[in-house]
């Protein structure tokens, strides 16, 4: 526990520098650096920043594609005690300026290709493949190291803004290095793992549940791109990936391939999923399709820093639909409307206690009072908690649609339609009704064909009829962001009117 209340977020990575100088610890595309490498390249890093006029806690954007050059970027501003924050690589207009200029961010450092997006007014450095480069900078080594606290700012973790503007979660190194302990002892990370990183850098469930966590153990990580499947299947054949993580978009996306039948991917021993709820029916599926792939649910948000729960691979029998129980730094109860607990097996709001949350949101004092209250982070998930203390997530609070008066939780209606065999995907909103409040509405990626009046009879013969969809619209695809949550706010904007 001393140990990791003291750490920092570079130091993590230095100290598995001493411990294994020589083992790879980052591969991407043709390039590898050992753990020795990786901390000489993170001190050099830090000393370019710097060097370009930049002071201790000043922030810095990061506005990149995956790279080996996109986490040495994190890790300098670790070590140089700037405050990282991550962007979205797909924001551009408003929505970019909106984070860059509300982080009040001093330097951006962008992919070339993401530069120009940038206002004009802000300072720019690219990360890689260009002259000046931060990467082509690391050609000449430098030493840096300053004095950090453990308590200071180490990133500002937008929300990912599926319900209102994006909020910036001020984490601090011993956040997040309680966070990392959490998910090592909870996903069972050890060194001799082969992971693979295919999500996006930017955002903390990649990064912080699985990258920096393997990282601090000491396993060879590789990162790519973006969740290829043709790339992943290489990995696997190839010995050089055994885990992977991935929303179940992605893993429904590698099933569905046309060569995941064909590939031998029995190296493939774990598989980690999360950032939006896998449907019981698909999950039923993978595990018939990879039965000696172990699966692990990981649930939480951007302010405790990721992870806050885990459901591990022999939790899964008989509770599918569960997201496990808090890992070992969090402590989590279900309250009411009024903060009141409520006893198990009842729906109430998730609130957690834990030296991983966030310090609250930056530069939003009202925000940061409303979801911090009574001691406790107000997560805005509803969920049951039973006996055993298993959590499983029934909505976001604000997903849940008041039809009549009576609540119903999009979540159910969602995995009776899941049964149906021409439902690839879908996401149940509610939408203005004269007469229901809101009525009950299913945006159905349909596999085949299929009716509206084919869904609706089929929900009703799942669910009492009051829940069962009023209305069915398909779509050709969901709007997600980059970590695989559906943006259902887009969907009840789009189609309100």
């Amino acid at each position: 526990m001393t140990r990791v209340r003291h750490s920092t977020v570079d130091g993590i990575v230095r100290g598995s520098a001493q411990r294994t100088p020589d083992r790879t610890a980052v591969r991407y595309r043709d390039r590898s650096w050992t753990y020795a490498e990786l901390d000489a390249a993170v001190s050099t890093a830090a000393a370019v920043l710097i060097g370009n006029g930049l002071s201790q806690y000043d922030r810095v954007a990061a506005y990149g594609h995956n790279s080996d050059a996109y986490l040495i970027a994190f890790l300098a501003c670790a070590r140089a005690g700037l405050v990282h924050v991550p962007v979205n690589h797909n924001l551009t207009g408003d929505d970019l300026a909106y984070i860059l200029r509300q982080s009040g961010s001093s330097l951006v450092l962008a992919d070339p290709d993401l530069a120009p997006h940038i206002p004009d007014d802000l300072a720019v450095r690219t990360l890689r493949d260009a002259d000046g480069s931060l990467l082509a900078a690391l050609s000449t080594p430098q030493s840096y190291d300053t004095d950090r606290d453990a308590r200071d700012l180490a990133q500002l973790l937008y929300t990912s803004g599926t319900t209102a503007l994006p909020k910036g979660a001020m984490m601090t190194h011993r956040a997040l290095a309680h966070e990392y302990d959490s998910a090592i002892e909870a996903l069972d990370l050890r060194e001799t793992d082969r992971p693979v990183h295919s999500l996006p850098l930017y955002h903390s469930a990649q990064m912080h549940v699985f990258l920096l966590p393997y990282l601090a153990v000491g396993a060879e990580n590789t990162i790519i791109d973006a969740p290829d499947a043709a790339t992943v299947f290489d990995l696997v054949e190839s010995g050089r990936a055994d885990s992977l993580f991935a929303p179940p978009t992605v893993w429904i996306a590698l099933a569905n391939h046309p060569e995941f039948a064909t590939r031998d991917l029995s190296a493939l021993r774990k598989a980690y999923y999360g950032a939006s709820i896998m449907p019981v029916p698909v999950l039923e599926r993978l595990r018939e399709h990879l039965p000696g792939l172990r699966f692990y649910n990981c649930f939480g948000q951007s302010e405790i820093g990721p992870l806050a729960t885990v459901l591990g691979p022999d939790e899964h029998y008989g509770r599918m639909d569960s997201c496990g129980r808090p890992v070992r730094h969090v402590e989590a109860k279900v309250v009411d409307e009024n903060g009141s607990e409520v006893p198990d097996g009842t729906a109430g709001e998730v609130v957690y206690r834990s030296p991983q949350l966030c310090e609250g949101y930056w530069d939003k004092p009202e925000e940061t009072k409303e979801a911090f209250r009574d001691g406790w982070f107000h997560s805005g998930d509803l969920v049951v908690r039973d006996a055993d203390g298993y959590y499983t997530v029934v909505d976001r609070v604000k997903d849940v649609i008041n039809s009549g008066g009576v609540l119903v939780a999009s979540r159910q209606v969602e995995d009776a339609l899941y049964l149906h065999p021409a439902v690839a995907e879908t996401a149940v909103i509610g939408l203005p009704d004269d007469r229901w409040i809101e009525s009950v509405t299913a945006v159905v990626v349909a596999r085949g064909e299929v009716s509206e009046a084919e869904l609706i009879d089929h929900a009703r013969e799942k669910l009492a009829h009051f829940k069962a969809p009023k209305k069915v619209l398909f779509v050709d695809e969901l709007p997600r962001n980059a970590s695989g949550k559906i943006l259902k706010r887009e969907l009840r904007d789009r189609f309100a009117q």
